[in-house]
């Protein structure tokens, strides 16, 4: 295991929880744009445990190398969902907000699986 997977796997870690926690407290810079793009409330609870799972599944990556693959892919995934919400809700200024949170996880992903 590099010294690269593991400080890129933690910070990918790190942002999606962040990430995660601020959805989950609703915070106005977060909600508010998810009523913008018209994201049903009803999921937002669910999108912030999915954050939070792929936090915490990057992190037992570490040590479960399958998780952290899994938690990686699940996470590109999800904010390459992001993505096409903001396209969709044409907020194109927008759209870098889910590519910083992505390309931590990606790297980690990529990493991951070169390991």
């Amino acid at each position: 295991m590099s010294t690269a997977y593991v400080v890129v796997t933690l910070l990918a870690a790190a942002m999606a929880g962040f990430s995660a926690a601020a959805l989950l407290l609703r915070a106005t810079w977060v909600v508010q744009p998810l009523v913008e793009y018209g994201v049903p409330r009803s999921w937002w609870n669910l999108l912030g445990a999915a954050k939070a799972a792929g936090a915490v599944g990057l992190v037992a990556g570490l040590f479960v190398p399958f998780l952290g693959v899994m938690a990686g892919a699940g996470l590109v995934l999800y904010f390459a969902g992001a993505v096409v919400t903001v396209v969709r809700a044409r907020s194109y200024a927008h759209i870098p907000f889910p590519l910083l949170y992505a390309a931590p996880a990606a790297g980690a992903l990529v990493l991951g699986l070169a390991a």
